[in-house]
């Protein structure tokens, strides 16, 4: 196959495989073939698509196979960016009936449009000083309509805590009582106090909100007002607003992708986009350090497969990007520590909100009984037995169970 070219999976659903991506590969790219003059055919054919491979699954009720077809596109088709992308191989297709965006598999010539992540995995360890073990986050509940100073207190009971990084609640956009600057540079002063006691530092990360037109200047406004990290709400603002921020040579702090929004588009087994592609190679692609997902332990777990091979996507090689941090979200606590290692390994980001925040003993016992399960599990040592030596991680445990 052409390096020049974008090779397309689906999973679909036809009276016959082939044919579909045959229709999809004209349809998609010149929209007719077979009617047109030679003359009209030699000149289109540089941009046409090609159906590569069709793979049947199974035999449905109605006659229909379903399964998944390969479509190969032109990458002259393309301008450098994801809206270009996803409008060119899933625009108009993705409401022709029961067809689901599997993967997208990219040539050199397409990537070296992107930038990647600018810190990845090896860049914040090495900010934090962390080479060897998972990195912890906290999250701040709540923000809403928070008094500054209940804010400022929480930052430093989290920081306290021994955590890594602490991120804003991704729908802290109304934030008339702790503006967006104002809160960074006083986060950024209780970090240092904090990490005096602690000998850790703490990177925040503020969410970055906003008009479009206006969030690469807000984003430089944060990094000269001591910004560590910035939060980012991709899928409302679009995957190309994170491109121009990952791009910006002035936004040079790590960025965040929640993956608010997400739910849209994956969940439905005939319908939309994958959740590995959506929220793993497409986001580090455009250019997350860190991308939060739903775990597969919790109230809106992932399948696990699917989050596993989201994982993998932000890590394995790529074209030289940068791999990106896998933040597993939603129903952690200290009790799942070791699964989440067996499951995602060191380079993972633990991240509990409740975790923390509702421990017995509040919040920096919250942290420090996940900063005993990290090092217990790290050093092959079980929960149980590091409970015996951290009264916080044992009230966890007795909380929520655990400690194999």
């Amino acid at each position: 196959m052409n390096e020049q070219r974008i090779l397309v999976t689906y999973l679909t659903q036809a009276k016959d495989l082939r044919k579909k991506a045959e229709g999809i590969a004209v349809g998609m790219t010149v929209g007719t073939w077979t009617d047109l003059p030679a003359a009209k055919q030699a000149e289109l054919k540089p941009y046409l698509g090609e159906a590569v491979d069709a793979q049947p699954l199974e035999t449905l009720e109605n006659g229909e196979t379903r399964g998944l077809i390969t479509v190969s596109y032109p990458v002259r088709n393309f301008t450098a960016d994801i809206p270009s992308l996803l409008t060119g191989i899933f625009g108009k297709l993705s409401m022709d009936g029961k067809i689901k965006l599997i993967d997208v598999q990219f040539p050199e010539a397409f990537l070296n449009g992107f930038p990647g992540p600018r810190f990845g995995i090896d860049g914040l360890r090495k900010r934090l000083g962390v080479h060897d073990r998972p990195l912890l986050m906290s999250i701040f509940k709540s923000c809403l309509g928070m008094p500054f100073d209940d804010l400022k207190a929480q930052f430093r009971a989290q920081a306290l805590g021994g955590v890594d990084l602490v991120k804003d609640d991704e729908i802290f956009f109304a934030d008339d009582r702790a503006p967006f600057l104002e809160r960074i540079k006083a986060f950024k002063q209780i970090a240092a106090e904090t990490e005096v006691q602690t000998g850790k530092p703490v990177l925040y990360a503020a969410n970055l909100t906003g008009p479009v037109h206006e969030l690469n200047e807000r984003a430089k406004r944060a990094v000269e007002a001591g910004a560590d990290c910035l939060l980012f709400n991709v899928l409302a603002f679009g995957f190309d607003a994170l491109h121009r921020l990952s791009a910006d040579p002035d936004v040079h702090v790590p960025i965040m992708a929640h993956p608010a929004l997400a739910g849209a588009f994956y969940p439905s087994p005939d319908y939309g986009i994958a959740t590995p592609l959506l929220l793993g190679k497409m986001m580090r692609i455009a250019g997350a350090d860190l991308v939060l997902f739903p775990s597969p332990y919790g109230s809106v777990a992932l399948d696990k497969t699917e989050a596993l091979q989201l994982a993998e996507h932000l890590t394995a090689p790529l074209n030289g990007l940068r791999r990106a941090f896998p933040v597993p979200s939603a129903g952690i606590h200290p009790g799942l520590v070791p699964q989440l290692y067996e499951d995602f390994g060191q380079d993972q980001v633990v991240n509990a909100g409740g975790g923390i925040h509702g421990h017995p003993g509040g919040a920096t016992a919250g942290g420090r009984a996940f900063v005993a399960a990290i090092d217990a599990v790290v050093a092959g040592r079980s929960l149980a037995d590091a409970a015996a030596e951290s009264p916080e991680l044992a009230a966890a445990l007795e909380k929520w169970g655990g400690g194999r």
